[in-house]
C-alpha cells in the first residue's frame, strides 16, 4: 500500500505578494512528474481608497477655496470706500500710533475704575494720540479714562457729568444692551485685531441686533467697519452704510 504525501506552497501567499504560486506532488515511492498550477494575484486593492482620498482632498480645498471667498468678500464689503487721501493718511497715523492695542488699553482702564467698558476710541488730541475708554461703574456713575497709546499708563480719569439730563435714558439702553452679551468690549477689540488695527470699539446699543461696532485700519491707511455679535462673538462687515 503505498502512502503519498503531498507537499503544496499555499495560493494565498500570491495573493500578499503578487506573484506566482506552484503547488508540487510528491508521490512516497514513485517519481511522479512535477504538475504544476499557476495563480496570478493583482495587488491593486487601494485603488479604490486612493480615489476616495483623492476626493475628500479635492473636497477640502474646494471648501477652504469658498471659505477665503467669503472672507474676501466680508473684507471689500467692510472697507469705507467713501476715504480720501488725507483720511487714509490720517488712519495710517492713528495705527501708527496704536502700540498699545484697544484690547489692552481697555484692560488698563478697568485696573484705574471698576465697572463695565462700553467704548474705547483712539483719539488724537492735537500733537498726541490717547484712547479714551468710558466705563459705566457698578453706581450707574461714566468714568472716562484716558490712556497713554505707546506705554499703556494710565494719563487721565474723571466722572463725566450729566449736563443734558438724557444720560439716565442713555444709560438704561445701554445696560439693556449689555445685559444679553457674554462678548466684552475687549473681546471684541481682539476679534477685529484679525482684521487690522483697532482704532475704536462701541457698544451699538440703538439697533435691532445689538453688536459692538469696531473700526480698524490697514497699514496703508483704508478703514474698514465691522460688527462683532456679542453673544457669539462672531466678526462681520458692517453693511449699514452700504
Amino acid at each position: 500500500m503505498k502512502r503519498n504525501i503531498v507537499i503544496a506552497t499555499i495560493a494565498a501567499a500570491a495573493l500578499i505578494g503578487g506573484g506566482t504560486a506552484t503547488a508540487i506532488a510528491v508521490s512516497g515511492d514513485e517519481e511522479a512528474p512535477a504538475k504544476k498550477s499557476t495563480v496570478q494575484a493583482s495587488n491593486d486593492d487601494t485603488g479604490r481608497d486612493d480615489d476616495a482620498n483623492t476626493d475628500d482632498a479635492d473636497d477640502n480645498d474646494a471648501d477652504d477655496r469658498a471659505e477665503d471667498k467669503a472672507d474676501a468678500a466680508e473684507d471689500k464689503a467692510a472697507k469705507d470706500n467713501g476715504e480720501d487721501a488725507e483720511d487714509r493718511a490720517e488712519n495710517a497715523g492713528d495705527a501708527k500710533a496704536a502700540q498699545v492695542t484697544a484690547a489692552d488699553a481697555i484692560k488698563a482702564a478697568l485696573k484705574d475704575t471698576k465697572g463695565t467698558a462700553v467704548s474705547a476710541d483712539l483719539d488724537d488730541e492735537g500733537t498726541k494720540h490717547v484712547w479714551d475708554v468710558d466705563i459705566l461703574t457698578n453706581g450707574g456713575a461714566w468714568h472716562s479714562v484716558q490712556i497713554d497709546p505707546a506705554t499703556g499708563k494710565v494719563v487721565g480719569s474723571h466722572t463725566d457729568r450729566d449736563d443734558d439730563g438724557d444720560d439716565a435714558a442713555e444709560t438704561a439702553q445701554i445696560r439693556a444692551a449689555l445685559k444679553g452679551s457674554s462678548v466684552t468690549a475687549a473681546e471684541a477689540a481682539e476679534a477685529g485685531a484679525a482684521k487690522g488695527t483697532v482704532t475704536s470699539v462701541d457698544l451699538d446699543e440703538e439697533s435691532r441686533d445689538k453688536a459692538w461696532e469696531v473700526d480698524t485700519t490697514s497699514a496703508n491707511g483704508t478703514g474698514s467697519d465691522w460688527r462683532v455679535a456679542p453673544d457669539s462673538g462672531k466678526i462681520t462687515a458692517d453693511r449699514s452704510n452700504d
